[in-house]
């Protein structure tokens, strides 16, 4: 490893395989390597463990994440940090995958495709503006990733280097290997290009765009030299294949995508313009939930089906004088009836003639979905009634188990809800993983809808069966105060909890919702009770680094000093995650600075090793002692030493660490920084006399170290 992928490493917490649980996950594999579903053993947090096959493209990661350092940004995938063996980023886990599999399994509303296109422009427009702007080069489908509620997360930037290419050919070929080739714009082709800008990203951009409007794949069937031939001469995929169901908004998102896909680089946008113009037409077709729909219309020819062609067409006259009474039994794509269509016409009197003819009112799509879903997700509510009074099936769910109801509480559509509910739907029926509506309308913040469900509910005390949460849990969780005081006003229990004994009070601690901390407490929740790992709500929020929540939980007796299942306090949590506030907080409320934890780590051999400078000083100030050894004998300037941070080494010499300790393998920090080449850590532990001769447990001197690990700088000080 050189010295430059040293100093990056430095700028990461550098996970060892032990530290995970067993239990690895393979949730998929690409041309770089693996990517693994992992859990942390510390954090108790799943995480994406992307392992690299090729030293080369670990590098490349490395030096390109380290780039961003500890910037973390909605859009952007978040980095926690490196492994060696196996080469690995360990990365946030994001639980739908990639948009690239959600394209094709999947059919989407205009208004999340709108969101979802800003969305790409929020996180690329991160990385163009960094100094020097961090160039993504492999922008497509397979690299936005989703998180549980649909929205949009940049990853693999920075894999594809120019520089790494001696000439073109070299360039195409990283491309091709990759999957990136239908993405590349124009001048990537030319016999001698210029090095990428931020327009090659736009270009791109420009290709993800036509895929999330079109929902299928640019050039199918096109080999590699076609697709080349093709975007050299000025050729992009098809406008005709964007469905005719578009909103007239879509024609202002056709003119970006042209715009941005133009052949001289010049002429294309930056992110910072395009960002304006899909704020405001995301912001045009925004629904609240953001649930997919399925587009039902899709077009048909003449020649085999009259009545559906003019339903497609949207002549609705012709489609009512053509249709006939054996159309209604007929079965479409993904099994959609004659019904189905006509409900997504919006036309009323459509679907009043198909019922006339004796439609079948309760049939499903591949999916599950009923007429009455589809017409509860387009808020078409006169035709919701219309179908109610044809015995439609109010409880009758899609494959999931979604009811109309799940769907109308999913968005928010109290009118739909009431329609409903009034309707004899079940208020607390269940879908396959035990969400009921009112989990969901508690999740998102729907007060409307929480307010009708209420009074038809016989208690609150409904789990769903993946975590055992209620609907309070998913209320505090996502900070919705008023959601929160009216579950507890109609019984709620404050410290009900899920499998883990996880109560809403640990949820609203994690998240830094203070005003639900504050109420759940006022109404009786118990700050110390813990979870299994004996995590509190206080050790929550000290982890997350919420000041506020720490202080108002000290002074309603939680306790400082309270030990999770594997040692740690409150203090040990916020030292690891260099939130010095909240450690300042708890220490001044009885927190101990020399707490031992697991493996007899103090909060400042944690903060030592993690290079947090600020916990570092304020440990120190505070009293904490700079000598204490955990289990295998290290001090926290051992730590420092291997963590190579200068400042840290020079808090604890002044605060008078000993120089000459030594852990169980008899080596001192000497040892330690000359095995790391720390030129400047090495010169300030001689000027405090620290011991030249001393040998560690294989006879080896600080020297002698210096000189195996070809550290000549360093090895040249100890000759001095």
């Amino acid at each position: 490893m050189d010295s430059n992928e040293k100093e990056n490493l430095e700028n990461f917490r550098c996970f060892q395989k032990e530290e995970f649980e067993v239990d690895w996950i393979k949730v998929s594999e690409h041309s770089f390597g693996q990517i693994y579903k992992v859990k942390l053993k510390l954090w108790r947090e799943v995480c994406a463990l992307k392992c690299f096959s090729l030293s080369s493209h670990y590098r490349s990661m490395v030096e390109e994440v380290s780039k961003i350092g500890k910037v973390k940004f909605n859009y952007v995938t978040s980095v926690y940090g490196l492994c060696v063996d196996p080469p690995a980023i360990l990365m946030e886990y994001m639980g739908k995958g990639s948009l690239d599999n959600l394209l094709t399994s999947h059919s989407f509303m205009w208004a999340k495709k709108f969101q979802m296109i800003h969305e790409v422009t929020m996180g690329m427009n991160f990385l163009h503006s960094m100094e020097p702007p961090l160039l993504h080069l492999n922008l497509k489908p397979t690299n936005i990733l989703l998180d549980d509620h649909l929205h949009v997360k940049i990853s693999d930037f920075g894999l594809i280097k120019w520089e790494d290419s001696c000439n073109t050919m070299t360039f195409v070929e990283h491309l091709t290997a990759r999957g990136n080739i239908n993405y590349a714009p124009p001048e990537a082709f030319k016999q001698n290009p210029e090095p990428p800008g931020t327009k090659y990203d736009v270009y791109s951009f420009a290709i993800v765009m036509w895929e999330i409007l079109t929902q299928k794949k640019p050039y199918p069937g096109v080999n590699m030299t076609e697709v080349l031939i093709r975007v050299s001469t000025g050729k992009r995929p098809s406008l005709e294949k964007i469905p005719d169901d578009q909103p007239i908004e879509c024609e202002s998102m056709k003119c970006i995508m042209q715009q941005c896909w133009q052949q001289d680089p010049r002429q294309r946008p930056d992110f910072s313009d395009i960002i304006r113009q899909t704020e405001v037409l995301s912001d045009v077709l925004k629904i609240p939930g953001g649930y997919i729909i399925v587009s039902f219309i899709e077009d048909s020819s003449e020649d085999n089906a009259d009545a559906l062609y003019f339903l497609s067409k949207k002549n609705f006259p012709k489609f009512r004088k053509t249709v006939r009474k054996e159309h209604v039994l007929m079965s479409f794509k993904e099994n959609n009836s004659l019904l189905h269509y006509a409900v997504a016409s919006t036309d009323i009197e459509n679907v009043q003639t198909l019922l006339d003819m004796e439609s079948p009112v309760n049939v499903q799509s591949e999916r599950g979905y009923t007429p009455l879903i589809v017409s509860v997700l387009q808020k078409l509510y006169d035709i919701c009634s219309l179908l109610i009074a044809h015995h439609a099936d109010v409880n009758l769910g899609d494959c999931d188990g979604w009811t109309p109801l799940h769907f109308a509480a999913q968005n928010g559509d109290d009118r739909a809800v009431r329609l409903l509910l009034e309707n004899k739907a079940q208020a607390n029926i269940e879908e396959n993983a035990g969400w009921t509506p009112m989990h969901l309308a508690a999740q998102n913040g729907h007060e409307n809808v929480v307010r009708l469900i209420l009074p038809r509910l016989s208690g609150l005390d409904g789990k769903e069966r993946s975590h055992g949460r209620t609907a309070l849990h998913l209320a505090s969780c996502y900070g919705h105060l008023t959601i929160v005081q009216l579950l507890l006003t109609q019984g709620g229990d404050p410290n009900v909890t899920d499998y883990t004994q996880v109560t809403p009070l640990h949820l609203a601690a994690e998240e830094g919702h203070f005003r639900v901390v504050r109420l759940l407490t006022l109404k009786g929740a118990d700050v110390q009770r813990v979870d299994t790992r004996c995590y509190s709500a206080l050790h929550f929020a000290s982890l997350k680094g919420h000041t506020l929540i720490c202080r108002f939980l000290l002074n309603n007796n939680a306790q400082p000093n309270a030990r999770t299942a594997q040692g740690w306090t409150p203090m040990h949590l916020a030292a690891i995650k260099g939130h010095h506030e909240a450690v300042l907080t708890v220490e001044g409320q009885g927190g101990d600075v020399n707490a031992s934890g697991a493996d007899g780590w103090t909060p400042l051999h944690l903060a030592c090793h993690q290079g947090q400078e600020q916990v570092v000083a304020m440990l120190l100030a505070a009293g904490a002692n700079p000598d204490v050894a955990e289990d295998t004998g290290w001090t926290a300037l051992h730590l420092a030493c291997v963590s190579g941070r200068f400042p840290n080494v020079l808090q604890l010499i002044s605060h008078r660490a000993c120089v000459n300790a030594c852990n169980n393998g008899q080596a001192t920090p000497l040892h330690l920084a000359a095995r790391h080449g720390s030129v400047p850590i090495i010169k300030a532990l001689l000027l405090n006399n620290a011991r030249r001769d001393a040998l560690d447990a294989s006879g080896y001197t600080a020297l002698n170290i210096a000189q195996m690990g070809q550290h000549e700088e360093a090895a040249k000080i100890h000759l001095q």
